[in-house]
């Protein structure tokens, strides 16, 4: 009888369990089957690109992204742009009687939104201040905005006649006839690169760069000084085996129909980059035999680039989508920095500013400013800037 009730108890005891365990399973399920699509987003697809991108590593781009080349030439074999022109600069690139061509250093495009007329006007008044350049940095550099039309029929009128106005003052907008949106921002791309192969080819340089990030002007031209005479140069932010983004609800869907390969070429964040100019004319020549198709300016640029055999290098005070922190010892390296609209300014202050500029005051200042960006930079919160590794180099 003793047995009996001790194996009852045992059988109740490991049927309790049971139904602990299927409870348990179940809910794990439900909370798997409800978060799934947000699991393969940010972790399966994550997987299946860097197999992709470490092991097969094979983008066959000739037959799914090529055009015939025949829809981009007129009959007298010239480059027929997909846009007209509405604002144009073609003398950018001269000297003062637009005859003759000049030695740029750097040719600077600034994607900008019609809109963003404050965020230009900090630009001109600071970073991207061409006499500034010439006078105080001795560097012939050439900035200019690239822009659409804006999308909205009702202010559209007033503000193109806003730009023509602001042009007058500035000449330094570069215009085409399409619509300023975000899924045109590939088209944005190819005018920077067909504009600068075709009004300034004796740039040494070509750099993209949006209209809220920050250029450390000075150490950007004293970078690229030691880049002079370099070939296929192309540096910035770099991702590597960057999945696309099959969550239908992202501004970043791409879907499978459009680009079918489960990982991007490597590329650079598209807040700001620098190619040498045969890297430009590289990626001026791809654009003619790609499909246009992918909206995403960066990734359709490292598509270009691996079409053309271009590699992109990572540089470690190119900032990212983050924002660099507030400090001396970071102005002292940083060549961008993205997310800023309203202290442009300030930023620039500092900059120009050699009291807060610590790297070169000795051993001592040096082993200090090492330590504020361990500090400031290894830490999780920050990591979207510059990686860790930049507060020892």
């Amino acid at each position: 009888m003793l047995a009996f009730i001790t194996m009852f108890v045992n059988f109740r005891r490991i049927r309790k369990c049971q139904c602990v365990q299927l409870v348990t399973t179940g809910l794990l399920l439900c909370v798997l089957m409800v978060s799934w699509e947000e699991i393969d987003h940010h972790v399966v697809s994550h997987i299946r690109s860097y197999t992709y991108r470490y092991l097969v590593n094979s983008y066959d781009f000739g037959s799914a992204l090529t055009v015939a080349s025949s829809k981009h030439r007129g009959r007298d074999g010239s480059v027929m742009m997909s846009y007209p022109y509405l604002i144009n600069h073609p003398d950018k690139c001269g000297d003062r009687s637009g005859e003759s061509p000049l030695k740029i250093l750097l040719l600077l495009f600034v994607k900008s939104s019609p809109e963003n007329i404050e965020q230009r006007q900090a630009i001109r008044d600071t970073w991207g201040n061409e006499s500034f350049a010439r006078s105080e940095l001795g560097a012939n550099i050439r900035m200019l905005f690239a822009l659409g039309v804006h999308p909205d029929v009702r202010r559209g009128a007033a503000i193109q006649r806003a730009l023509l106005q602001e042009d007058q003052v500035y000449g330094d907008l570069i215009q085409q006839d399409f619509m300023d949106t975000f899924h045109n921002l590939t088209t944005k791309l190819i005018l920077q690169f067909h504009w600068g192969q075709q009004y300034c080819p004796q740039a040494q340089f070509f750099m993209s760069a949006d209209d809220d990030i920050f250029i450390h002007l000075p150490n950007l031209v004293n970078y690229l000084h030691t880049q002079s005479g370099a070939r296929d140069v192309w540096v910035g932010h770099v991702h590597k085996g960057a999945p696309p983004v099959r969550h239908k609800k992202s501004k970043y869907h791409v879907p499978a129909v459009l680009y079918p390969w489960p990982s991007y070429p490597d590329y650079t964040a598209g807040s700001g980059y620098v190619v040498s100019a045969d890297v430009a004319a590289k990626i001026y020549q791809a654009t003619l035999a790609l499909n246009s198709s992918m909206y995403i300016d960066d990734v359709f640029m490292g598509i270009c680039a691996h079409f053309v055999g271009v590699s992109p290098q990572d540089h470690v005070f190119f900032a990212g989508e983050g924002k660099a922190p507030y400090h001396p010892c970071i102005y002292g390296r940083m060549i961008t920095s993205h997310g800023h609209t309203t202290d442009v300014r300030f930023l620039w202050q500092v900059a120009i500013d050699p009291t807060v500029n610590y790297s070169s005051r000795g051993f001592v200042d040096s082993l200090y400013c090492t330590a504020v960006r361990v500090m400031l930079l290894c830490w999780p919160h920050y990591q979207n800037t510059y990686p860790c590794m930049a507060a020892f180099s």
